[in-house]
C-alpha cells in the first residue's frame, strides 16, 4: 500500500522537488482485527472449533514462510529465523508474527475446554497464552520499526493489550487485566468512530465482547469506582497511542473530505501535502479532545503530543518546499503554509502554558514568581505569533489585545511577589499598571475569547482588593516604625479618641471592646448671656424689710442729725 504525500494535480509544479525525493518511503498496512476475524469465521470458530483454527494457523504460517522465503531450516534441521524490520519488503511479513500469536492463542482456548476434565492442562494453557502475548509484542515491535500507517499501529497496540489482558485474566490478576482490557476497548472504540460505517461492525463487536470480562474483573477487584476511573483512561494512554489515534482520525477525514487546498486568514496556502493536511484536521479535532480530558495533566499530554507532531510536519514542509522558501521577499503559498503551521504550534504552546498556569494557581506550594515566569513564556509566544503576518492589521490588533490582557496578569503576580517582600510602593504601582492593562485589553474585547474576558473582569476586582490590602499594610508598617507596636497595643485610649490612628487592636474583637467610655464624664457648660437677660424680667425678689427694719431707722437718724448739726438745727 503506497500513500502519496502530494496531490497528483500539484505534481506539474513540483518537478524540482520530485527530483530531490524521487522515491517515497513505502507505508505498510495490516488490518489485524479484520484479518483474524475473517480467518476465524471461515476456519472453525463459528462453531467454537479451536483445534481446526489452530491447524489452519499452522498451515497458513508454513505457506507464508515459503512464499516470503524465510524458512526455519530444512526438513532435517531446524534453524530459527524471526521476521525483523530489515527484511520486511511486503505487508505479508507482518502476518507471520500475527499468525504465530493466533496459533498459540487458539491452542490455549482448546486447552481451556479440555481442562474441564483434565485440570493439569491448566498450566499448559497459561504457557500458551504467555507465548501468544510474546508473539503479539513481537508484532507490535515489528510494526513500530517499519513505516506503517496509524491504523496499523493502533490495531497492534490494541491487540497486544487484549492479549495481555486475556493472560492476566487467566492468572487472576484482576486489576491489571481490567486495565489492559479497558485500554483495548478504548482503542477499538476510537477506531470504530473514526472508520467508515462499513468497517465499524467488527470493532463494535470486539468492544461488546470485552464488556463481560471487564465487569467480572471489576467485581473481583471489589472497588465499584474502578470502572469509573477506567472510563477516564484515554487521558492516561501513552503518547504514541494518542498520536496514532489523532493521526488515524486525520487520515480518515482526509479521505472523506478529499482536501486539496487550504486557506488561512483569507489567503491560500496552496495544495497542502497529506502530512500537513492530517495535522490540520487533527488540530481541528483537538479542541473536542481537550474538552473530554479528565484533568489538566491529560490536557498537557494531548497538547505535547500534538506539538511534537507539529514539529515533525514543519520540518517535513520546510524540506519539501525548500526551493520556494529561499525567496523570503515573495510571499508564496508555501511561505503562508509554513506561517500557518507555526501559528498552530505557537497557539497550542500558549494553551499548554495556560494549563500549567492553572495548575500552579491551584497549587498551594506555587510561588508568584513561578507564575510570572509562565506568563512571560505566554507573552513570548504572543510576540512570535504577532511577527508571523506583517500585512494583516486585524491579526495584529488581535495579538495586541491578547498581549495586553496577559500583561495585566503578569503585573498582578509581580505585584504579589513584591507584596510578599514587603515592598509596598512597588506593589501598589504594579497593581495600578495591571489594572491599566486590563482596562486597555477590555476596550478591544471583540478580539478576546469569552474565557479571557471573564478572567480579566475578575482580575479588576482582585486588583482593587489587593491595592487596599497593600495600602493598609504599608500604613501599619509606618505606624510601627514611628511609635512601636508594643506601646500602641498597651494604650488604654478608646477607639473614639484615636480614629486618626491606624493600628491593629485585638481587644476590639473581644467580648469587651474598648470603643467608647460609658457613661461619658461630666463637663461644665457655660450658659448663654441671653438666658440671663430674659430671666431678669421675671425674677421676683423676696421681702426682707422685717429683717432690715432697725438698721434703716438708725441710718436715717444719723443722716438727719448730721444735717441738723451742720446748720444749727436741732440744738436745744
Amino acid at each position: 500500500m503506497v500513500v502519496a504525500s502530494i496531490n497528483p494535480d500539484y505534481g506539474n509544479n513540483m518537478s524540482e522537488n520530485e527530483e530531490v525525493n524521487p522515491k517515497e518511503e513505502r507505508v505498510y498496512s495490516l488490518e489485524i482485527l479484520k484479518i483474524i476475524k475473517d480467518a476465524q469465521q471461515q476456519h472453525g470458530l463459528r462453531h467454537g472449533d479451536y483445534q481446526r483454527y489452530r491447524g489452519y494457523c499452522s498451515r497458513r504460517l508454513r505457506r507464508l514462510r515459503k512464499v516470503l522465503k524465510v524458512p526455519q531450516g530444512d526438513r532435517r534441521h531446524f534453524k530459527r529465523k524471526d521476521v525483523t524490520a530489515a527484511i520486511v519488503t511486503d505487508d505479508k511479513f507482518l502476518q507471520v508474527p500475527l499468525t504465530m500469536a493466533e496459533r498459540a492463542w487458539s491452542y490455549a482456548l482448546q486447552l481451556r475446554i479440555e481442562s474441564n476434565t483434565e485440570p493439569r492442562k491448566k498450566f499448559h494453557l497459561i504457557s500458551r497464552l504467555r507465548k501468544a502475548a510474546t508473539y503479539a509484542l513481537q508484532l507490535q515491535e515489528l510494526i513500530e520499526n517499519v513505516n506503517c500507517d496509524a491504523r496499523t499501529k493502533l490495531e497492534a497496540q490494541a491487540y497486544v493489550a487484549w492479549m495481555q489482558g486475556s493472560l492476566q485474566f487467566e492468572l487472576q490478576l484482576w486489576k491489571d487485566a481490567m486495565t489492559n482490557l479497558k485500554k483495548a476497548q478504548v482503542v477499538y472504540g476510537e477506531l470504530a468512530s473514526a472508520l467508515p460505517e462499513s468497517e465499524q461492525t467488527i470493532y463494535k463487536a470486539r468492544v461488546e465482547e470485552m464488556a463481560p470480562s471487564l465487569r467480572y474483573c471489576a467485581y473481583n477487584v471489589g472497588d465499584e469506582s474502578a470502572i469509573d476511573d477506567l472510563m477516564q483512561m484515554r487521558g492516561q494512554l501513552s503518547s504514541d497511542l494518542i498520536m496514532n489515534l489523532d493521526t488515524l482520525i486525520a487520515q480518515t477525514q482526509v479521505k472523506k473530505a478529499n482536501v486539496e487546498e487550504t486557506t488561512w486568514r483569507g489567503k491560500s496556502c496552496g495544495v497542502v501535502p497529506s502530512h500537513a493536511t492530517g495535522l490540520l484536521i487533527a488540530d481541528s479535532q483537538l479542541n473536542q479532545t481537550l474538552a473530554k480530558a479528565s484533568s489538566h495533566g491529560a490536557k498537557i499530554t494531548f497538547l505535547e503530543v500534538h506539538l511534537i507532531d507539529c514539529k515533525d510536519v514543519l520540518a517535513f514542509i520546510r524540506d519539501h518546499f525548500k526551493n520556494e522558501l529561499k525567496n523570503k521577499d515573495d510571499k508564496s503559498p508555501a511561505q503562508h503554509l509554513v506561517a500557518y503551521l507555526q501559528y498552530i504550534k505557537l497557539s497550542r504552546t500558549l494553551e499548554r502554558n495556560l494549563v500549567l498556569i492553572k495548575i500552579a494557581e491551584a497549587s498551594e506550594k506555587a510561588k508568584p514568581q513561578d507564575i510570572v515566569r509562565l506568563f512571560e513564556a505566554v507573552l513570548h509566544n504572543l510576540l512570535e505569533m504577532s511577527q508571523l503576518l506583517d500585512d494583516d492589521e486585524e491579526y495584529a490588533r488581535e495579538q495586541e489585545a491578547k498581549t495586553k490582557g496577559y500583561r495585566a496578569f503578569r503585573c498582578f503576580y509581580m505585584a504579589q511577589s513584591m507584596a510578599n517582600l514587603q515592598m509596598w510602593r512597588e506593589a501598589v504601582a504594579l497593581y495600578q499598571r495591571s489594572l491599566h492593562h486590563a482596562q486597555d485589553a477590555l476596550k478591544d474585547s471583540k478580539y478576546l475569547s469569552e474565557d479571557l474576558k471573564s478572567e480579566l473582569a475578575k482580575l479588576e476586582g482582585s486588583v482593587e482588593g489587593a491595592q487596599c490590602a497593600v495600602h493598609a499594610h504599608s500604613i501599619l508598617q509606618d505606624e510601627k516604625e514611628e511609635t512601636g507596636a508594643v506601646k500602641q497595643t498597651k494604650s488604654k485610649k478608646p477607639l473614639s479618641e484615636r480614629l486618626h490612628e491606624y493600628r491593629e487592636d485585638p481587644s476590639l474583637l473581644s467580648k469587651q471592646p474598648n470603643v467608647y467610655n460609658l457613661p461619658p464624664p461630666m463637663k461644665s457648660i457655660p450658659c448663654k448671656p441671653l438666658f440671663f437677660d430674659l430671666a431678669f424680667n421675671m425674677v421676683e425678689f423676696p421681702d426682707l424689710s422685717d429683717k432690715l427694719g432697725d438698721q434703716e431707722k438708725k441710718s436715717q437718724a444719723g443722716l438727719t442729725g448730721f444735717v441738723k448739726g451742720l446748720w444749727g438745727w436741732g440744738n436745744k
